[in-house]
């Protein structure tokens, strides 16, 4: 459900500018409206947010250890002795000369003496990115030049000074045999693609000699290993301030902190007309209808001026969700995906979230894969129950029992062949959709109808809440006739797709009655404002895109038939993977074949669950959103709080 939010301005004294926004802060309800960019008063906050996450990210490959490195504990044990004060941080020197600063203590993080920390570390990262560039220089140039093996550029520069002129060619065999028959040249190596020259006098017309190195093959090899040696070095200094990481996030909470707040001051409007000692400003912003209590109690204990209203329609309002625990599982994925209904449009949340679950069980489509995840979800749900267990990990858990749900149903058990499942699992299938009980080009049948049938229920829910939403005005008739069209095309799908028996003529006479009925609804009703002149002037204007809106509703019921193609091609790979480890077995190889049945399941859980991202969340996103009138406009509803 999405919230009812108010559009609130408040006016504020300016001397008593951070004093009201600070209390704003607390209060926690508002969401400021932007309008405008921050001041460059904090630009230098925005540089030192930067600063710290390059700081955080260097160090963040790095495991976080509670031991010192041995030297830097057996110097800290003697500053131990010989300091009972509070511990600063103390410098050592290698023997590339680099200060190496200790880790510091948290107690002594805000001392005036410590080096910066996030400087410290982001010139550790900058000599080492340096380092890393040369090190791909020359690599890349020690490749080059190794097939010429070793030689002194200077001596071929001495040479030249003395007027022996030579240059060195690296050669197709094709280019090679067309030189000219005058050219002098030795031969230093010939290979199968490449032959190597050394040409005296003149250079081969049209062909760019070899680039000689600026050193020798030894020398850049020399350099090669101390550049690692350097970088391995940085390496281990930037290692040292791994358990730093902690107050590195603790300053950019801060700094966040602050970056909003400005951001929110620069927002304060000014009032003009207003003597300078009585300057006051304004900001504006949104909350939720059933917070707005708590603001303007806060209004009236400050002194501030409030004002609430209904927004504008031209205003950018935010959207809110608020749903129950169970609807509230969706929002990993839809966190994920970055999407959010737009303030004015529906929330079909609940609606996801069912066919999601539908959507992921038939394309994984395995009851062993639906236990795995149930049995993963189960062992972390354990493990965080303390500490608050993660949507994320409730979420699998529903997908998991529904996935068990659809394997059991339909006898899926790793792709195990049907005659080999046992018995009692046999029995536990349905009829209609096992190949345990019912032959398997009938279950294929069955398994398409069934396809089709939810795309039918699935659309038809979308169009009956766009009805509803619309119920005030006879546009609702259009979407009735969208209904209609949609149960005239399902009938035609099933008679193209599944079964073109004589039987089924009666009923696309009845679809071609939905067809034609629904498309006038739709054709006279779709752009109704108050007119219904006006309603079918439009139509006729956009006509050619009114009669692909069958051709759309066609191929919107077919798209539900990827659920049945992609749950067949994984249960395909798992039956191909079962099929070649499964003489691996019975002798020695049994160890290459169970690394086999785990490396191929493994691989087909990933592709499936790709397939659910592009297949199980489109049907929802564009299929379902489309018939419901829903873009995933939304701006998600940010208020100004204090988030420590």
């Amino acid at each position: 459900m999405i919230v009812p939010m108010k559009k609130v301005c408040l006016v504020v004294q300016d001397k008593q500018q951070h004093y009201a926004l600070t209390k704003l802060r607390e209060v926690g309800v508002m969401h400021i409206e932007v309008t405008k960019t921050a001041s460059e008063g904090f630009t230098h906050i925005l540089e030192r947010k930067a600063q710290i996450e390059n700081a955080i990210n260097l160090i963040m490959p790095f495991k976080v250890s509670d031991k010192k490195p041995a030297g830097l504990q057996k110097k800290a044990d003697q500053d131990r002795r010989m300091d009972t004060g509070p511990r600063r941080g103390r410098r050592t020197s290698d023997k590339m000369g680099i200060e190496e600063i200790e880790p510091y203590s948290v107690d002594a993080v805000n001392a005036p003496e410590r080096p910066d920390l996030s400087k410290l570390l982001n010139s550790f990262g900058n000599e080492r990115k340096e380092l890393e560039e040369k090190l791909v220089y020359l690599t890349r140039e020690y490749g080059r030049i190794e097939p010429w093996g070793e030689f002194n550029p200077n001596d071929a520069a001495e040479l030249a000074e003395k007027g022996v002129r030579f240059f060195f060619y690296e050669l197709t065999p094709d280019i090679f045999s067309a030189i000219p028959e005058d050219t002098r040249y030795v031969t230093v190596s010939k290979g199968k693609n490449t032959v190597r020259l050394m040409v005296f006098d003149n250079e081969i017309p049209n062909i760019a000699p070899f680039r000689l190195p600026e050193q020798s093959l030894s020398r850049i090899g020399t350099e090669l290993c101390t550049l690692k040696e350097q970088i391995d070095s940085l390496n281990e200094k930037i290692k040292n301030f791994a358990n730093r990481r902690s107050v590195l996030e603790r300053e950019m909470a801060d700094i966040n902190r602050e970056i909003n707040f400005e951001t929110v001051r620069s927002e304060l409007d000014k009032i003009d007309d207003i003597p300078a000692e009585f300057d006051i400003s304004r900001i504006s912003g949104f909350v939720p209808a059933d917070d707005i209590g708590k603001l303007k109690a806060a209004a009236a204990e400050h002194q501030w001026a409030f004002v609430a209203d209904d927004p504008k329609q031209d205003d950018i309002v935010p959207t809110k969700l608020k749903n129950n625990k169970l609807v509230n599982l969706l929002n990993p994925i839809t966190g994920f995906l970055g999407i959010l209904p737009g303030y004015n449009e529906v929330d079909i949340s609940a609606w996801f979230l069912l066919f999601f679950c539908i959507f992921f069980a038939m394309i994984f489509g395995d009851a062993a894969y639906g236990i795995i995840f149930t049995l993963i979800a189960l062992l972390g749900i354990i493990k965080t129950a303390k500490k608050g267990v993660p949507q994320a990990l409730q979420l699998l858990l529903l997908l998991g029992v529904f996935n068990a749900a659809w394997g059991v149903l339909t006898c899926s058990w790793f792709g195990v062949d049907i005659e080999k499942v046992p018995q009692f699992l046999q029995r536990l299938s349905l009829s209609y959709i096992s190949e345990a009980k019912t032959d398997e080009l009938i279950v294929a049948q069955n398994l398409q109808i069934f396809c089709f049938s939810l795309a039918l229920i699935h659309l038809s829910i979308a169009r009956i809440k766009s009805f509803f939403i619309n119920i005030r005005s006879l546009r609702a008739l259009a979407d009735l006739g969208n209904i209609g069209m949609l149960a005239g095309m399902y009938n035609v799908v099933l008679f193209l797709v599944v079964s073109n028996d004589t039987r089924v003529i009666p009923l696309l006479q009845v679809s071609i009655y939905l067809l034609a009925g629904g498309f006038f609804l739709s054709f006279v009703f779709a752009s109704y404002e108050g007119s219904i002149g006006r309603s079918i002037l439009s139509s006729f204007k956009n006509i050619i895109s009114v009669v692909l809106g069958i051709t759309n509703i066609f191929s919107d019921i077919m798209s539900y038939i990827r659920l049945w193609a992609v749950g067949l091609a994984g249960a395909s790979i798992a039956s191909t993977i079962n099929t070649m480890a499964g003489p691996m077995l019975g002798n020695f190889l049994i160890f290459a074949g169970v690394i086999l049945l785990i490396f191929g399941h493994g691989l087909n859980i990933i592709l499936n669950v790709l397939s659910v991202v592009v297949h199980g969340v489109r049907l929802n996103t564009l299929e379902f959103s489309g018939h419901v009138g829903l873009t995933w406009s939304g701006t998600p509803y940010q208020p100004f709080a204090d988030k420590r």
